[in-house]
């Protein structure tokens, strides 16, 4: 999974046809596991990033799609373009091949693409392991980049002296980047395939940052873009459409979706991007139940509200359906909106920050203690084995979700029903709609007597 880095940072841009070891060399330089690696050609479709430090200089590395000879309206070619904005913004670019293949007319017609663009670009012949890699390096010289720098990402050979020439390829350090202010927040965004998830984001953006076409799937690792709102700064993180676990089959798929499951599980909220011209599935709700068992702030999108023929029906709909099967999240942020047309998407980020307030919201302990009080007044605890149960003061540990600490004799003991209960009056008096809230039961023993 890539993260958004401090803004300023120069670009180094990976790029090369498919299947030439981008991806490998992408995770070697910035030191850990960001973009999904297979033995499959174009497995990365969108440009990644992450921040790194090459041979004493901070830069943004940029991990890009394979370069390929396609129409612009096709899928290759969508991602080609992607690649081609990336390069466009490059401080330096290194240019892959396959040292162990040679080269082929795909390298010969873009490294004559890259000469033209008038870029700092270092040829890197990958996959040099070998006497057949170091042979198949020497090919290199005819694509007049310069000599190739030899190395093999996989085993990282050759990895230092690369670092060390993207270092000196650099231009000059300018004016250092401002210390970061207050953290920013992290945001994920997760759904079933075509949802919209993509579409959204670039909409945020204005710009078309991410791939989105009407194939199924487009996404396949967890991209992370920086966004600025009046509140500060809000990370990104787009992810793979996810579908049920028995319909997941191939090993791609399953990188993607484990990846979409470790940015959810490292966000801080969850925007859960749902069709609402399909209306709300059992694997959307299953995505939800995830996010409340992770302890996230959730807030639900349908998107493409523009194609329901309907809206008074669909929002009833949704309503009885959250009510019957997420009640446990009652009072949901929820915003209608069309990513394609952006209409209603200027609802959406004042609901992430909504969520994200009550999320983090404190109680003091005053406050709860007279909560419990009267709660326990309007619905005193059951008995066990004969014997009330008693509670006798309460206070939250935590926020990030809510959670409240319950003290009292035998408290351990309080029955589940009696837990909700509790847990549906904290929401209603402490304003802490839709948001997940932990309950723990702490028992205390009296030291003058056997018995409570």
């Amino acid at each position: 999974m890539t993260e958004p880095a401090p803004p300023g940072l120069p670009k180094v841009v990976v790029v090369g046809r498919p299947n030439v070891g981008k991806s490998t060399l992408f995770n070697r330089l910035a030191g850990r596991r960001s973009a999904l690696v297979a033995d499959q050609p174009g497995l990365t479709r969108d440009a990644l990033e992450a921040p790194a430090r090459l041979g004493g200089r901070d830069v943004l590395l940029v991990d890009t799609a394979g370069l390929e000879e396609a129409a612009p309206e096709t899928l290759a070619g969508r991602m080609r373009a992607g690649a081609e904005t990336a390069v466009a913004a490059a401080a330096v670019v290194l240019f892959v091949i396959d040292a162990r293949a040679g080269i082929v007319p795909a390298d010969a017609h873009f490294a004559a693409w890259l000469r033209r663009q008038g870029k700092t670009v270092l040829l890197i012949a990958n996959k040099a392991e070998g006497r057949g890699g170091m042979a198949g390096s020497f090919d290199a010289f005819r694509l007049g980049l310069g000599a190739p720098l030899v190395v093999s990402a996989e085993h990282g050979q050759g990895i230092g002296a690369l670092m060390g020439a993207i270092a000196g390829a650099l231009p000059e350090a300018g004016v250092p980047v401002a210390a970061a202010g207050e953290k920013p927040l992290r945001l994920a965004i997760v759904g079933r395939p075509n949802a919209g998830k993509s579409t959204l984001i670039n909409r945020l953006l204005g710009t078309e940052r991410l791939l989105t076409g009407p194939e199924p799937g487009l996404t396949r690792d967890a991209v992370a873009v920086a966004l600025e709102d009046a509140q500060g700064r809000i990370d990104l993180v787009d992810t793979a459409g996810l579908r049920r676990r028995a319909r997941i089959t191939g090993a791609v798929e399953k990188l993607a979706a484990s990846a979409a499951i470790a940015a959810l599980k490292h966000a801080e909220l969850v925007a859960l991007v749902v069709d609402a011209s399909e209306g709300l599935h059992d694997q959307d709700l299953q995505l939800a139940r995830l996010v409340e068992q992770e302890g996230r702030a959730l807030v639900l999108v349908f998107n493409k509200w523009d194609a329901v023929s309907d809206p008074a029906a669909a929002r009833r709909a949704i309503a009885a359906r959250l009510e019957a099967s997420l009640n446990q999240l009652k009072g949901i942020e929820t915003v209608a909106l069309s990513a394609r047309t952006g209409r209603g998407v200027e609802r959406f980020l004042p609901a992430v920050r909504r969520a994200a307030e009550v999320w983090n919201r404190r109680v003091p302990t005053g406050e709860i203690n007279r909560w419990l009080e009267a709660a326990l007044e309007r619905h005193p605890p059951p008995l066990i084995a004969g014997r009330r149960l008693k509670l006798r003061y309460a206070t939250q540990a935590s926020a990030r979700p809510p959670t409240f600490v319950l003290f009292g004799g035998r408290a351990e003991r309080l029955p589940d029903s009696y837990q909700r209960y509790l847990v549906n009056s904290l929401r209603e008096s402490f304003a802490l709609s839709g948001t997940p809230i932990r309950i723990e039961l702490r028992g205390t023993r009296n030291p003058y007597t056997e018995r409570d």
